[in-house]
């Protein structure tokens, strides 16, 4: 997968939007099983994204690889084919917002 657009307001793996995780799990229903809170909540988060260096170029980093457990045209075999996926926190739950149903 190209591009990995994360929107969570509080994940160890999100810094400036974009996932650092290498691998990520999708699961049923298309719920993010992969995030992980950051120590320090919401707060760390902004910090974290104002410390990143503007200099680092994270869309150079290598591709992630998103396995997927939901119900979802762009499942296969389970493993995600979608050139880029956005994936946002919801009322309850971490979700891929890029699913479409068969």
């Amino acid at each position: 997968m190209k591009t990995l657009n994360c929107s969570t307001t509080n994940c160890e793996h999100n810094i400036k939007s974009k996932c650092m995780a290498g691998v990520i799990t999708i699961g049923e229903n298309a719920k993010c099983l992969s995030k992980v809170k950051r120590e320090g909540g919401v707060l760390a988060q902004a910090f974290a994204d104002v410390e990143a260096a503007e200099e680092l170029d994270i869309r150079a980093v290598s591709d992630n690889i998103v396995q997927c457990n939901a119900e979802c045209n762009f499942n296969d075999g389970n493993i995600c084919t979608a050139q880029e996926i956005t994936v946002a926190d919801g009322l309850v739950l971490t979700k891929c917002k890029s699913r479409t149903l068969k």
